[in-house]
């Protein structure tokens, strides 16, 4: 071959290289370009829910009410405690802990407080929180990542531009076909990024006002189950004292059949007599069943299955409250409710937010490198690498930055408006629960005593009619006082239980001070 022929090959082949390096470089700066467009965007603030209240569904909430109206009964109170959404349900506890079939207080308080629905939820909010917090802390940790790439590639040079025109010189149209391999590792890392960080510690704050708000699903779950726990006993009360007032019917009944014989009374004395036994009878029916359903509450707060197939072992009777004055319960509220430090760590967490929206405006600072052998093949591969710094300037975003700004600072007042209402909540339901406990506690007295007088006059009026001078309708009378004066003072012992139990739910910490509070073996 001649020397022109020679240099016109390595002409050929210098060309087709440097409209191979051209094809490279320009499709290199695309990419370059394009993830240079996309770090400029920067981290964004992550924006958090108007509202930073628990998202569970449903509530405990412990009311007292006056009855109405005027009465001979000295039950003047009405004590409810109301439980509604998840924490009227539960998970299935007999798998994790087997049960005797006998259900203590505190037994039932710990089953409700690891399998009631309500504290489940929350305690899957905590997780579902520590994962948000994690993907916020991703963006200030480093990623690898590794690509192994196989090319077979033609390549059309003059549909890239690449055109050379000159006397005595032909340049290919198409170069190709190439191949080559290339196995490489990545890494990126964010140097100063302030809005990715404020995005991470208002994560923070969200995971521990959730854990927070977990803390204070238990001090609910305590009153809830405590209240259903209190109700199966006054339900059993009011069937036992049912069974005492069927007793004295009946005896009543054989009284006056005697008397009828001896002539001492009519026959209409033993058929209110026995009208009286058929009434107590039904009474007691409608009361055992009432227990059983009172028992099937219980049962489904926590965990058990839904049945009265078991029996409380405890009983809860009365006994003052804890020496604490108002002054020093609200002090304790306010340093221990849960709920309390859950909306101020909702507040530190706006801020964060609000921080994390203003530091979309500030410069960001990311390196990146990258090393992997390329080559035709293994045995042809050499080692190359990249390293880089990228310097990211916020210009314009369309006023992006703006409604982050603006969103996150509702979110602030929001959180700031909640706090100041809970603080409130916090003293009005430990002023609720003195209130309570103070009439409760002077309804307990009068109806201890009623009960006293009313039996004192049932027995004095049995007595009267064993000689005669009385008639059953007066008997019948005094058994029906002595049966209300039962049933005020069995509902009194429920409302201050009930009233001692919202006292222990209102300073907060309920688990630890349950025992203390209901005083019970």
């Amino acid at each position: 071959m001649s020397k022109l022929g020679k240099w016109t090959a390595r002409i050929r082949s210098c060309t087709a290289t440097l409209a191979f390096a051209l094809y490279l470089f320009a499709g290199s700066a695309h990419a370059q370009f394009g993830a240079s467009a996309q770090s400029q965007q920067g981290a964004l603030a992550s924006p958090l829910p108007l509202s930073g209240r628990s998202g569970a569904s449903g509530g405990v909430v412990a009311t007292q009410t006056a009855i109405p109206g005027t009465t001979t009964s000295v039950n003047t109170l009405n004590p409810t405690v109301q439980v509604s959404g998840a924490y009227a349900g539960s998970t299935n506890s007999t798998s994790a802990r087997p049960f005797s079939g006998r259900l203590s207080l505190q037994e039932a308080v710990e089953r409700a407080m690891q399998h009631n629905l309500g504290a489940v939820g929350l305690a899957q909010a905590v997780r579902q929180a520590h994962g948000q917090t994690r993907i916020a802390r991703s963006a200030l940790l480093p990623n690898v990542s590794g690509d192994f790439t196989e090319t077979d590639e033609t390549v059309n040079l003059a549909a890239l531009g690449v055109r050379f025109n000159a006397p005595g010189f032909s340049i290919p149209t198409v170069v190709g076909p190439f191949n080559y391999m290339d196995l490489r590792a990545r890494l990126t890392q964010s140097v100063a990024d302030f809005t990715a960080r404020n995005n991470y510690r208002a994560a923070q704050e969200s995971l521990r006002a959730t854990e927070l708000s977990a803390q204070d699903a238990r001090d609910l779950v305590v009153l809830a189950t405590g209240g259903a726990y209190l109700q199966v006993i006054a339900a059993k009360a009011r069937v036992q004292s049912a069974q005492a007032q069927l007793e004295t019917a009946n005896a009543v009944y054989q009284q006056t059949q005697m008397q009828l014989q001896f002539g001492k009374v009519p026959q209409i004395d033993v058929n209110r007599s026995q009208v009286e036994v058929l009434t107590r009878q039904q009474r007691l029916v409608s009361l055992q069943n009432d227990v059983s359903k009172q028992k099937i509450n219980l049962a489904r707060l926590t965990g058990l299955p839904p049945n009265d197939q078991y029996d409380i072992s405890e009983d809860v009777p009365f006994a003052a409250a804890p020496a604490v004055s108002l002054e020093d319960a609200v002090k304790q509220a306010f340093d221990q409710r849960a709920d309390l430090k859950a909306a101020e760590v909702q507040v530190r967490a706006a801020e964060h937010a609000l921080t994390a929206a203003r530091n979309e405006r500030y410069p960001s600072l990311s390196v990146s490198a990258d090393y992997g052998e390329i080559g035709t093949n293994p045995g042809q591969a050499h080692g190359t690498f990249t390293a880089a710094a990228t310097l990211t300037v916020p210009i314009w975003r369309g006023g992006r930055t703006g409604g982050d700004i603006e969103e996150a600072d509702a979110a602030l007042r929001q959180r700031q408006a909640e706090l100041e209402d809970q603080k409130n909540q916090v003293e009005s339901d430990v002023r609720n629960a003195f209130l309570d406990l103070q009439a409760a506690s002077s309804q307990v007295q009068v109806a201890q005593q009623n009960l006293e007088v009313t039996r004192q006059t049932l027995a004095q009026e049995r007595q009267r009619l064993e000689a005669g001078v009385s008639n059953e309708v007066v008997v019948t009378q005094a058994q029906e006082s002595v049966a209300s004066a039962e049933l005020d003072y069995i509902n009194s012992v429920f409302a201050h239980n009930v009233a001692k139990l919202s006292l222990a739910r209102a300073i907060g910490n309920a688990p630890q001070s349950l025992r203390q509070f209901l005083k019970f073996p």
